[in-house]
């Protein structure tokens, strides 16, 4: 308790030093709390499965030509084939896409989320099971399972086995089970599910068509390298693509894993993970910089007071005590002061990063992480203050002839280069994030996303899609109109069905592919380079349209009029499309083949008259409403949901420009007490030059060179690692911008820049004082 009260003694006789102090820490703690909030919540996704160990998702990987893509979507008959050839496969489950559908039970009605699975995925999967036996009833005939909040939404009641729902105003299906809700942090999340066969149709059986996803529960003896040597044949061992094998990727990592290279992952959200853990570590040092640089500085003044403890019979052991007490109390009251900052910004920070975090500190792991940073940040910010300054001889010190040696002067600098190194490194980042996020949004994709809004088909408007798409067309208000089986920005469906002249016997080649209607590339936007689009004559139901890239790939030069073979027999390439994005900037623009089969759509695409927006939603939704008077009339803008691609991107825009900020501010703040002090000291120096003549800009430069010669060498050596780091990180864009030099230099123009008005803004007011005032003795 006495070394308690002396720091607190200390701390209080040092308010301006305790207060410069306490913003840092406090502000440090407060970033670095909220940032290891955001990475525990991204490292719970996916970890909650019973057995997690033993769940795999079943990747493709094709390798052309030494052009390696690993993909997410596989072929319907995967997963017989790994029935047959894996025995340690206890259970192989494939997930079929279905947009949310409309669910009823007497007057309740609402879209829901759910899918089509096979039989084993209670297996696969092994949810908790509330009422019922999920495997049995997902496979007996008309049965649905459902999850905890349908059963009680709809029914009033978890226990709802028995009771009947209509799924799409088409089929009744009884609740053969009722399943626990799956948690939010799953990367599949589901309402309902329906055996697979209920909408199995022919092309879903071949190998040429990947449009699933196929997931594997190993058995708990399995070896896992026998498995994916097993996996690496499987394709070619049952008659599909030859350059393509199958691994297997835990689900416990899905979420944070998405990009493989040579069977290894090497990126996706674990890199931002990865970084802001990395900047919260920063932060936190950049504030435990500040407390060092400032108490090392104030030595010489402290030096006659430890002199004298000394001399009366303090031992080192004591002191370092007593000052590691002060840092500790100092980091306990900052903590207390960041805990009620991140508790005032979580809100804001949940509402731009779509989490829903919350600190709650009677946790026991919440507590111990509280007091653990409290505790590392106190010792770590005290620790070389406490042996330095307990290591001063009392005899030097009561004598007078105590200096600051050429260690500590050297030690003290290096930390300010190093703070403003990790400060100048966030603002070369903040400008290059910044740069390739605009690219993005401002980047033609190909298409034209404006104006373009797009409604899904559910019902009458799927079953009366040509009827529903005149009826859209009859207004002013819309341009054009046309159905498509996949959204523009998420083409995800591969074929190696396509078939041309002078094709390769033997060559397995896959194309994207997707069906569509009539008036497709106009109502998108996407320039015709050669013929025309697809119409709604007769003799076009065997026609296709093809991208720039397919005819590039099939060696036509002029592919207009060539004849191919595809999902709808022969038929001629009637025209060719530009190339366009069609998933996001990460991956390369394929060959895409389009298939004019209305039937198979899922959406209407629809382009609105620019400044007619309003009018054109509404008629619209009136439509949509007497078609289908039961559904609600959705309907979605493109442009939002081509922003929604880039949502990992653009939230590590904003942690960089928000966090990266944080840090040059706490560093300045750790620079101006600096300066203040060394000012301080300099005080005689100073009246003493402008008696001599000295001008104010000149006393400005003398005082501000010091700081500025450590900024520029933190300029050094930030350079080649913001070079190095974001020159990576630029490379999981296939379409990016340059890392140009001029970048780089912005960046350390900034840090010079702020440096420079942090530090001039004390030594400025220092130079304008009347020398008179300056050579006063105390």
């Amino acid at each position: 308790m006495l070394a308690i009260r002396l720091a607190w003694r200390s701390l209080w006789k040092n308010r301006l030093f305790t207060a410069i102090n306490l913003t840092g820490l406090a502000l440090g703690i407060s970033c670095s709390l909220i940032i290891w909030m955001w990475v525990k919540d991204e490292l719970r996704y996916d970890a909650f499965y019973p057995e997690k160990e033993d769940l795999y998702l079943v990747r493709p990987v094709t390798n052309r030509q030494g052009d390696i893509q690993t993909g997410f979507m596989t072929p319907g008959p995967l997963l017989p084939a790994i029935q047959k050839d894996i025995p340690e496969a206890a259970y192989v489950a494939r997930i079929g896409y279905a947009p949310p559908l409309l669910v009823s039970a007497g007057p309740v009605a609402q879209k829901e989320d759910g899918f089509y699975v096979t039989d084993d995925f209670f297996g696969v999967f092994r949810l908790p099971a509330l009422a019922g036996d999920p495997a049995k009833a997902l496979t007996a005939p008309g049965t649905i399972v459902i999850s905890r909040k349908l059963a009680e939404k709809y029914f009033g009641t978890w226990n709802a086995v028995g009771r009947r729902l209509n799924l799409d105003r088409k089929t009744d299906y009884l609740v053969g089970a009722v399943v626990e809700n799956v948690p939010m942090h799953s990367s599949i999340r589901f309402d309902w599910v329906v055996n697979f066969r209920v909408q199995e149709q022919e092309w879903m059986k071949r190998w040429g068509n990947t449009s699933f996803r196929t997931y594997v529960r190993l058995r708990p003896d399995a070896e896992r390298a026998l498995v994916a040597r097993k996996l690496r044949s499987v394709f070619s061992r049952n008659g599909g693509d030859g350059d393509t094998y199958a691994l297997l990727q835990p689900v416990s990592d899905l979420y944070l894993y998405g990009k493989y290279e040579k069977d290894i992952p090497t990126g996706g959200r674990i890199t931002y993970v990865r970084i802001f853990s990395l900047v919260a570590v920063f932060i936190l040092l950049i504030a435990c910089i500040n407390f060092m640089n400032l108490a090392t500085a104030r030595s010489g003044q402290r030096a006659r007071e430890i002199g004298v403890r000394k001399a009366i019979g303090a031992t080192r052991f004591t002191l370092i005590r007593q000052f590691l007490s002060e840092s500790v109390l100092t980091s306990a009251l900052a903590a207390v002061i960041a805990l009620l900052l991140a508790d005032l910004s979580l809100p804001t920070f949940n509402n731009l990063f779509h989490k829903d975090l919350t600190f709650d500190l009677v946790s026991t792991e919440n507590l111990l992480t509280f007091a653990g940073i409290v505790v590392v940040t106190g010792v770590l910010a005290g620790s070389y203050p406490a042996l330095f300054l307990s290591s001063l001889l009392p005899a030097r010190v009561l004598k007078g002839t105590f200096t600051v040696g050429k260690r500590t002067l050297s030690f003290r600098k290096s930390l300010v280069v190093f703070q403003f190194a990790i400060s100048t490194f966030l603002l070369i980042g903040v400008a290059v994030v910044s740069r390739q996020m605009s690219y993005i949004q401002h980047q033609p994709p190909g298409y034209d996303k404006a104006h373009l809004v797009y409604v899904p088909l559910e019902n009458q408007t799927y079953d009366k899609l040509e009827t529903y798409r005149q009826e859209i067309l009859r207004s002013p208000d819309v341009v054009a109109a046309s159905p498509t089986q996949a959204l523009l920005m998420n083409i995800e469906s591969y074929s190696g069905d396509l078939e041309w002249p002078g094709r390769k016997p033997g060559r397995e080649v896959l194309v994207s592919a997707a069906c569509t209607g009539a008036d497709f590339a106009r109502t998108a936007g996407i320039p015709l380079v050669a013929g025309r689009d697809f119409s709604t004559a007769p003799g076009d139901s065997n026609a296709y349209l093809i991208n720039e890239s397919a005819a590039r790939l099939m060696g036509m030069k002029d592919a207009v009029g060539q004849q191919v073979s595809f999902w709808n027999g022969k038929g001629p390439v009637v025209g060719v499309m530009k190339d366009f994005h069609l998933q996001s900037f990460h991956s390369p623009i394929k060959p895409l083949i389009l298939v004019r089969l209305p039937e198979n759509s899922s959406y209407l695409f629809v382009r609105i008259q620019p400044g007619k927006t309003r009018e054109a939603l509404a008629h619209i939704q009136a439509v949509t409403k007497r078609f289908n008077p039961d559904y609600p009339a959705d309907y979605h803008f493109v442009d939002e949901e081509f922003g929604r691609m880039y949502e990992s991107e653009l939230q590590v825009h904003m942690l960089v420009r928000y966090f990266g900020g944080m840090a040059i501010f706490i560093s300045c703040l750790g620079l101006f007490a600096l300066a203040a002090f060394s000012t301080e000291q300099r005080t005689k120096e100073i009246g003493i030059r402008k008696v001599m003549g000295a001008g104010v800009g000149q006393i400005v430069l003398l005082l501000s060179g010091d700081f500025l010669r450590l900024v520029f060498f933190a300029l050094v050596l930030a350079v080649p690692a913001a070079w190095w780091t974001f020159s990576r990180w630029l490379e999981t864009f296939q379409y990016r911008v340059p890392l140009d030099g001029w970048i780089v230099f912005a960046g350390c123009f900034a840090a010079l820049s702020i440096a420079f008005v942090t530090v001039s803004s004390h030594t400025l007011r220092a130079a304008r004082v009347n020398p008179v005032k300056s050579l006063k003795s105390e």
